[in-house]
Formats: C-alpha cells, structure tokens, sequence
C-alpha cells in the first residue's frame, strides 16, 4: 500500500520553528537580545570608522591630491587643540560597563520590572542615555581625523607636489632603500613577460619625471617597466633620479653628476693617460644592481656591459641575498705582485742568487730600497724560482687604493739595481718573468693569489630561494656539483671552477675604470653551494686575485670616478687602501649574486627563454 503521508510544507514548517521559539522563557531570550545588542554596540564604539581607514591608505599609497576646502580647514584648525582621545577611550569602557551592569540587575528579576511601570521608566530612561552617547560617540568616526593634525607634520606625497618642467625636476625624497630591491628580474623570472599592471596612471607620459621616479621607488611602477611605459631616452632620466635618491639616502647624492648618459666625453682627460691616437669613444651602457646587504651595508652595484640580462639576474641574486642572511665578505691576502726574470753566467750562481734572497736579513735590505721608491707601497715578501740559469724573483707589494702595477714595476727595478751590487753577473732578462702572473690564465695565481683574495658568503632561506629565485635548494645545489666541480675538472680548468664569474667581474672592472684585461686572472673563482641542516641553501664563492684600485689610470675618468662615487670608494680611503679593499668585497659581492641567480636559471631551465624574450630584438633597417 503505498504511502498516503505528505511531505510537510513551508508553511508547516515555519509553524513548527514558532512553536520552538515560544517554549524559551521571556527572561532568557531578553538576555540574548541584550548580548547580542551590547556585543554590537562595543564593536562600533572601540573600531575605526571607514573614513579614517580610507585616509591611512592613502598615506601608504602616495594618496590622491587633497581638495582645497581640505586644506582650507586645515589651516584653519592648525592652531586648535588636539582631542583628548585617551579620554575618550576610557569613558567608552566606562559607559559600557555602567550600561552592561544595568542589562544584569534588570535581567535578574524581569518579570517583577515589567509589572512595575516606575521601575521600567527608570531603566528605560537610563538606557536611553548611553543609547544616546554610544551613537554620538559613534558618529566622531565619520570625522576626517586629518583634520586635526598639525599641517606641518603631514608629508605631502609626490602626486601631491605642483608639477614643473622635466628639466629643473626636483629631487626625489626616499625614507629606505636598506630593504631588497622590489624589481622583478627582467630575464630568469618568468613574472616579468607579463604586461605592465593596469593600476599605473593613465596620464604617466604627462607627468614630470620627478614623480614617476617617486612612483618606482614606492614600488607603483616596476623599474624595468620604464622603457616600456616611456621612451627609452627619458627612461633613462627617470631612473637616475631614482637611483640618485636611493644613493642620496647612503651619502652619496649627486654621485651619477659626471656619468654621462648623452654623448659626452672629455678628450682632455684622456691625452697622455689613458689612450693615444683618439678618434672617438664608444659608450656602453651602465646599469645599477641592488641594494645588497655587504657586510652589513646596503651596497649598490654599477656595472658596464653590453650583455642584455646580466645586470637585471645580477639584480635578483642581490635581492635573494639581501632578504637572506646578507653577504659576508673577507679579504685573506692583500698584495700587487711582479715577478722580473734574471739570469746568471751559470745554474750554480742563480741558486745562489735565490738563497741569498732568501735569507731574512738580505730580505729587510731590498725591503728597505724597494719602499724608497713609493710613498705608500711595503714590500711584503720574495719569493724565488730557479729555472736552469734564470732566477724568477716574485716580488709582492701592498699598494695602498692603487691596484700597484706602475709601483711595484718601479721598485722591482731598484731591487735587480741591489742585486747588481752583490752579483755583478746578474743580467735583467725582462722585467716581467710571467710568474707574476699578469693577463694570463695561470695556477700561480690560483695558489698564491694576487692583489686582493677574497673569500664571500651568504645563506639563503629556502622559501626565499622558491619565491625569488624559482627553484629549489636540493636541484641548485645538484647543479652547481655536476657543472662548476665536476664539468670544470673534466675540461680541465684552472681557476675556472664558476659559472659566469668574468661577466660581473668585466662589467664592474668597466663601470670602475680598471683594466679590463686583468679579469684574466680577477675571475678566478670557485663557486660553491650546499644545503644547510635546516633545509636553506649555503653558497660561497672564493676569489684569490681580485685586481683593483680607486686611483690612478682609469679611475680617473668622469664617468668612472663616477660610479666609483656611487659605490663610496672615490679616490683614496681615510686609511691607505680602505677604498680598494672595500671595491674587491664589491666585485666579489657581484660575482656571488650573478652566480647565484645564473645557477637557479640553469637549475630551472628558465635561462634559454629568458634571454629569447629579452636579449633578442629585429635587426634594425
């Protein structure tokens, strides 16, 4: 027999959730009521309105320009009082307690108030007051809180400022620039081939560069985004304002003045010290990596090159870095060295020759007449290699901010004038023997080390080393064994045992003023990666002949002294060779974050589309 019983209807069911609702007593569901309405009312008294939450955005966003009935009433209110707010929050606490205690008393004998009309007038006439004053309090949330502050305090952003002509712009304020850079890397990060975002003004090419610099340095506008938003040209302005202000915040503001960025170049400065028969110079392009965290500064990094994606991957290796532990840098050793060839009538006479160089006290004599030569430089030591009839004297200098090569040459010479005295015989050969070694590939070097030997380190979380650097510690790590260690001793490497480290050696020794053709011996390096304990990875790259100087032969030039300005070594240090140390920890701090960020490429196969999407342009007609 089938089932005759109908489903219950809408109307049932709402009849049966009435008839639940009056079996609650009117005592308990009053007191529901009262909580719920009091748990409200506390809520809209101690939250900020929405006004005022709206004009704390805008602050962190730059904000929008202020209406002139806005600043009117600001200047009209400077000279007023500040509300007491402190008062205020502790009478709230009052009143809500007051009201909260009055809710009980009634709620604890209800039906004995309900029947007696005087005592429910009193509470009616008691609620009716702190009704009144939590909405009155409650509408002082819809006040512009701004309106009482002190003018002089508010910081008008950068869209706020009148706009003037792009070519007296003025400078670009900046509040901190320590944090890691927030432009995305233009070649190894996939998020970059994305278009620019819709949020930047619509009117971007109508406003001075002043503020669209202001607009990449809050982030707004990614700085790779320039040449795209703007023309290449004016991007370029933009960015040195941006760059000025960042290093203005350092202490060197005004130090990009004399890096021309139009053609510019003066031929003065070049005659008789850096080239000869001059028909003309050819411009490379210098790019500014960073800020990274050195040894627990924040450092900016400029680089010459011509090799699109190198500055913009050094950029992400500087950022992974940074929000790492930082860069730790040492220097082991510190000395210029050449190594003059001598010989002798015989084998016999030229051991005799390196074990008399040998003994301490005939060392402390050519010591003594090599620094009669220079103001700055100390011999440091001699070292001799026989070869049949010659004698190879590898002489090392410490040569205060000069990389050395003129002085040491010039005290090498008076040293073969002292052994003269003592071994007539003695014949100079070449003032440069190759042992010491200069421009060349060679395991002396490797060894020994020459100029500065530096040795850097840095740790980098493994969530900065997804998020940032787009892979992950374990096949990094696996990458740098199979190519750096073992591909460099299969092909038999020396000193080679790096992934690129002569790109950012190169592109600094350029930017710099130093002699390009020492990154022979300058981009030796081993790179070397390892996971931590904890799961982070451990990179390290060890560098023992970095060749540099901040004075004398290309140092000198505009452009150069520039960014030698930029990076804080211009010139000589307070110290004699301060300025040339710190520029090594700077090359080796750029050699870390280009292997750094070159490695995650490889280890994510990222590197090849990278570079066809943006290293790759139409042959112009």
């Amino acid at each position: 027999m089938a089932d005759t019983t109908s489903a219950p209807t809408v109307g049932m069911q709402i009849d049966a959730v009435i008839a639940q609702f009056q079996t609650v007593s009117t005592t308990q569901l009053y007191a529901t009521v009262i909580a719920v309405s009091l748990a409200f009312s506390f809520f809209l008294i101690n939250s900020g309105g929405g006004s005022s939450a709206l004009t704390m955005m805008d602050r962190e966003d730059g904000g929008e320009q202020a209406p002139k009935k806005k600043k009117q009433q600001q200047q009209r209110r400077a000279s007023a009082p500040e509300p007491k707010w402190h008062i205020l929050k502790i009478t709230n606490y009052v009143a809500t307690t007051g009201f909260l205690l009055s809710v009980l008393q009634f709620a604890s004998n209800a039906s004995t108030y309900l029947n007696d009309s005087t005592s429910l007038l009193q509470f009616l006439g008691v609620w009716s007051i702190f009704l009144c004053y939590f909405f009155g309090f409650f509408g002082i949330s819809f006040i512009e809180l701004d309106d009482f502050e002190d003018p002089q305090q508010q910081q008008p952003s950068a869209a706020c400022k009148s706009r003037k002509s792009e070519s007296s712009d003025p400078p670009v304020k900046v509040v901190n620039v320590h944090p890691p850079s927030s432009s995305a890397p233009v070649c190894t990060d996939p998020t970059s081939f994305k278009k620019p975002s819709s949020s930047i003004p619509s009117n971007l090419k109508e406003l001075p560069n002043s503020e669209i610099a202001s607009l990449v340095l809050h982030d707004k506008i990614k700085d790779h985004q320039l040449e795209k938003l703007l023309d290449p040209h004016r991007a370029v302005e933009v960015r040195r304002l941006k760059v000025d202000a960042q290093l203005e915040s350092l202490g060197r503001g005004g130090a990009l003045a004399e890096l021309p960025h139009k053609h510019d170049l003066d031929y003065k400065r070049v005659l008789g010290a850096n080239c000869e028969i001059v028909v003309g110079y050819i411009p490379i392009p210098v790019g500014m990596a960073g800020p990274i965290t050195l040894n627990g500064e924040s450092v900016y990094i400029p680089m010459a090159t011509t090799e699109g994606c190198l500055v913009a991957s050094t950029n992400r290796g500087c950022k992974a870095i940074s929000q790492g532990s930082g860069a730790s840098s040492t220097i082991l050793k510190d000395g210029i060295t050449r190594a003059p060839c001598v010989r002798m009538p015989s084998a016999t006479e030229a051991a005799e020759v390196a074990l008399w160089i040998g003994t301490p006290d005939n060392f402390l004599q050519l010591k003594e007449v090599f620094e009669s030569t220079t103001s700055f430089g100390k011999l440091l030591d001699a070292k001799t290699t026989v070869a049949g009839k010659n004698v190879y004297i590898r002489l090392r200098c410490f040569s205060g901010d000069a990389m050395g090569m003129n002085m040491i040459s010039k005290g090498s010479l008076a040293v073969i004038e002292s052994l003269r005295q003592v071994f007539p015989d003695l014949s100079l050969v070449a003032l440069s023997g190759n042992m010491c070694t200069d421009k060349k590939a060679a395991a002396m070097n490797w060894i020994e080390g020459r100029g500065k030997s530096v040795v850097i380190e840095a740790t980098i979380p493994q969530d900065i080393v997804r998020s940032t650097l787009k892979t992950s510690v374990s096949a990094i790590a696996h990458a740098n064994i199979n190519k750096n260690l073992i591909g460099s001793a299969m092909a038999g490497a020396v000193g080679g045992f790096n992934a690129h480290a002569a790109n950012n050696v190169t592109a600094v020794f350029l930017a710099t003023g130093q002699d390009p053709a020492q990154n022979v011996e300058s981009s030796n390096c081993m790179t070397l990666m390892e996971e931590t304990p904890e799961g982070d990875l451990w990179i390290s790259c060890t560098m023992p002949s970095i060749e540099v100087g901040t004075v004398g032969g290309g140092t000198g030039l505009p452009a150069q002294s520039a960014c030698l300005k930029a990076v804080g070594v211009k010139g000589g240090g307070e110290n004699p060779g301060d300025n040339a140390r710190q520029l090594a920890h700077v090359v080796a701090a750029a050699v870390l974050a280009g292997e750094l960020s070159l490695m995650a490429a490889l280890a994510s196969n990222s590197l090849v589309a990278a570079h066809m999407t943006h290293n790759r342009k139409p042959a112009s007609k």
